[in-house]
């Protein structure tokens, strides 16, 4: 008998793609008992095959932009009563850590709604909700996109992703009278820099929107957890949080969000997409992180509800 349980979301439209016609996953402890939420967006690597016949580029440039076996990093969350909602889709075909409409204009044949975000700093980059660049800057697409598909996407994928976050940490806030979402994500070992390639000089990254996202408490708890174990950590540079982050992180109202990004030099070959020889030892380190973050969380609602 298995101590969680995974169920599969359905998209509105998702059908129209039969490789997603689940595109989201929760991965469910059978009894909860974390006010946590892990949410892993990026994850995903089910490439629809109209998706691949519309690019220009094979999936192995594609899966760049994966945060490959981040899901699988973070899976032992169920053992501290914590959800997981994992993503199937590849961010190259919808990135859910976005605006539901953060889109580029110059990208689709035909009129975007009059909500859609056309001026973001993510969209001017080429990475909006429905991006227009893979890593190294590479051009996703051979030609224009109709609308009314780009429209699809978001109901397809974009919505029951959000939905499940919702429905998690909403639960999380009654059950326990706050919600920690944990939002996971890797970096690459390299990244451009001004004078060329830099590389990546620290093993985590924690997000925490320099402070406005997560009670500091809950980060220092992270990062003292993941320093004992003999880990280099960051905090905000330069990855401070995205739209998951800033969007479920308001402690003002007992909820808060925290962004892990970890080197993926630390756990795969990044030429070859093949799990390194620590990636076991990572896993079970990350396991114990979040029981840990689990307990301070739990204490952090105990203390709230006493002080009220």
């Amino acid at each position: 008998m298995t101590d969680f349980r995974t169920i599969r979301e359905c998209g509105e439209t998702a059908a129209a793609e039969p490789e997603l016609a689940h595109p989201v996953e929760v991965v469910e402890p059978s009894v909860f008992r974390s006010p946590l939420v892990l949410s892993s967006p990026h994850s995903g690597c089910a490439y629809p095959k109209s998706f691949l016949s519309a690019s220009r580029l094979d999936p192995a440039q594609l899966r760049r932009s994966e945060d490959a076996f981040v899901d699988e990093l973070f899976a032992g969350a169920y053992l501290s009563g914590a959800p997981l909602v994992r993503a199937i889709f590849p961010r190259a075909f919808l990135d859910a850590n976005r605006e539901p409409f953060e889109l580029d204009p110059r990208m689709f044949d035909g009129r975007l709604p009059a909500h859609a975000n056309t001026r973001s700093l993510r969209v001017a980059a080429g990475l909006g909700t429905i991006a227009r660049l893979v890593a190294e800057s590479q051009e996703i697409y051979a030609r224009r996109l109709p609308v009314e598909a780009a429209l699809r996407r978001i109901a397809a994928v974009y919505r029951p992703y959000h939905g499940a976050l919702r429905r998690l940490t909403q639960r999380a806030q009654k059950s326990f009278g706050l919600s920690v979402l944990v939002d996971c994500h890797s970096m690459p070992s390299v990244v451009a820099g001004v004078g060329g390639a830099e590389r990546i000089r620290t093993d985590f990254v924690l997000g925490d929107r320099y402070g406005t996202s997560c009670d500091p408490d809950l980060t220092a708890t992270v990062e003292a957890e993941l320093k004992r174990r003999g880990y280099t950590v960051q905090r905000n540079k330069p990855y401070a949080g995205g739209f998951i982050t800033e969007h479920y992180g308001n402690p003002a109202s007992n909820a808060h969000a925290l962004q892990i990004e970890i080197n993926r030099g630390v756990y795969m070959s990044e030429a070859t997409f093949e799990k390194l020889p620590a990636f076991p030892k990572l896993t079970q380190d990350l396991t114990a992180v979040i029981a840990t973050l689990s307990e301070a969380a739990q204490g952090l609602a105990s203390w709230r509800s006493a002080a009220e």
